[in-house]
């Protein structure tokens, strides 16, 4: 009889995580500041992730992450285990960033330049433009516009609904995950998303149809 081989289910993978997590933490609150280090460089790439799709500006990403592993470490001993550190961290991060942005809410954004967007690195996005990428120069200019629109798409849209869709949307994290980071019920969740999207497809109408 064939056997077949042995795969990490996803659930056991996250356990894994957690633990690994747990360990640091625990690290972390000996004293040992490396294990902190070691947590920084797990959830960096995420986090920046996060913060930047949210912000769509590199400048203000940099230094958020800064004042959210700044905060995380100083209120590491606080952290009780209640939540995963993974929900902790992120909760961190999106309060954060929605402060900040509430704060920059009456200021303009600086012109969005084609080079530096959160779409341009989205699979399907690249695929999309690869294919057409033998097309003619008009489908090309087409394309750097429908980047410039989605990321203004994005921006038009309100602080908490740009966090759920960049957590559900781009970050591929569930919604109730996304509940407990945000401290709220997936109910909520659920309706932020169907309000964002429909909002999304009103700016993008024009695209959409090709």
């Amino acid at each position: 009889m064939l056997t077949s081989e042995k795969t990490i289910s996803p659930s056991k993978e996250k356990t894994d995580s957690a633990r690994e997590d747990g360990f640091l933490v625990s690290k972390t609150q000996g004293g040992d500041s490396r294990a902190f280090d070691d947590l920084i460089r797990k959830y960096h790439s995420r986090l920046y992730g996060l913060v930047y799709h949210m912000t769509s500006n590199h400048e203000d990403t940099n230094d958020l992450l800064q004042d959210v592993f700044s905060k995380a470490y100083r209120s590491i001993n606080h952290f009780h285990g209640k939540s995963s550190f993974y929900t902790w961290i992120y909760r961190i991060a999106v309060n954060m960033t929605l402060n900040f942005i509430k704060k920059q809410r009456r200021q303009s954004y600086k012109s969005i330049n084609d080079d530096d967007n959160p779409i341009e690195n989205d699979p399907e996005f690249i695929a999309a433009t690869k294919n057409k990428a033998t097309q003619d120069p008009a489908s090309l200019i087409n394309n750097q516009e429908l980047q410039k629109k989605l990321t203004q798409a994005m921006l038009k849209l309100s602080a908490q609904h740009r966090a759920v869709v960049t957590l559900f949307d781009i970050q591929g994290i569930p919604q109730a995950e996304i509940a407990k980071i945000l401290k709220t019920t997936e109910g909520t969740i659920r309706s932020r998303l169907f309000y964002a999207h429909r909002q999304l497809q009103n700016y993008l109408q024009e695209f959409m149809l090709k």
